[in-house]
């Protein structure tokens, strides 16, 4: 860590973002795992509703739960929650329906939509090096998912507006004041999954869980759990524009659980895609202290 206040936020959210991308990939290979056998509704209002209710039992005893939300804050909870909704519907089907390498691959373009939200909306400042270092990594995912006629279908189309969702959900994030309790948002993003998805599952057959698929909505309770509150505490941390770079190590995590659960070999090329998007993350980190180092530098003119 360094002595500057605003650069250890940003490594503490870019930390943060790291971990919320591998949690949020182990969720991803247990979903995954469970498609065709239990419905999406149900899994959702399961794991959810577990997911729910550790964090309202966590909120209660930190005193958050008490404490509640500003009105303003409640409003932008909701926001949240509804993007949550969206996301978890469009990128989940697409995920059902595609490689996991694939959906992870063009969620990558959300940093670079994020950073132009955060300048528009939030008035955050972003150099013209970052920008270019997003797009050098944006030119990675096309190398890894090679689209041509026959790869851009309507699961590929799920997963871009799953992207929007997720610039709406982190820039809601990040207006959230620092008085809002990160477990209190949470519980609540997750409670309007839970409920969304059970109502949609009103009249609809129910499949009687197995050990196994008991086993991996257990599984994805839990690291999504882990994977919400991260991702919360990174964009409040850090700069919007800093932190979603590090989004792309979710890249690495899907071409390794990728292979190692469902016996994707990547190609030499999603090898070399994959390492022109860690390297624009890495650019990135090493820029924003280059900015921050400059800044101290007392002008001698």
């Amino acid at each position: 860590m360094t002595s500057d206040p605003a650069t250890n936020d940003n490594l503490r959210g870019a930390a943060l973002m790291m971990l919320s991308m591998a949690l949020f990939t182990m969720n991803d290979v247990f979903m995954k795992s469970l498609a065709g056998e239990v419905p999406l509704y149900q899994i959702l209002f399961i794991r959810n509703g577990v997911v729910t209710l550790a964090f309202l039992a966590l909120a209660y005893r930190s005193g958050a739960l008490l404490r509640g939300l500003s009105r303003r804050d409640l409003m932008l909870a909701t926001v949240r929650g509804a993007a949550e909704v969206a996301t978890a519907y469009f990128f989940l089907t697409a995920l059902f329906n595609m490689p996991l390498a694939n959906v992870t691959a063009v969620l990558q373009s959300a940093p670079l939509m994020v950073m132009v939200a955060a300048a528009i909306f939030l008035k955050e400042p972003i150099g013209w090096r970052r920008i270019l270092a997003v797009v050098a990594g944006f030119s990675g995912v096309l190398l890894i998912i090679r689209p041509g006629p026959d790869g851009f279908n309507l699961y590929a189309l799920y997963v871009l507006i799953s992207v929007v969702c997720i610039t709406v959900r982190d820039i809601t994030t990040r207006k959230l004041s620092r008085e809002a309790p990160a477990l209190l948002v949470s519980a609540i993003t997750s409670a309007m999954v839970c409920l969304c998805f059970g109502a949609t599952g009103i009249g609809s057959d129910w499949i009687a869980l197995t050990p196994r698929s008991g086993g991996l909505i257990a599984g994805a309770a839990l690291v999504v759990m882990g994977a919400y509150l991260a991702s919360v505490q990174a964009m409040r941390l850090g700069e919007v524009s800093f932190v979603s770079p590090f989004r792309y190590t979710a890249l690495i995590w899907a071409l390794i659980l990728g292979f190692v659960v469902f016996g994707d070999w990547p190609t030499d090329l999603t090898l070399i895609g994959a390492a022109v998007v860690v390297g624009s993350g890495l650019f990135s980190f090493y820029r924003e202290l280059q900015v921050k180092r400059a800044a101290r530098v007392p002008s001698m003119r």
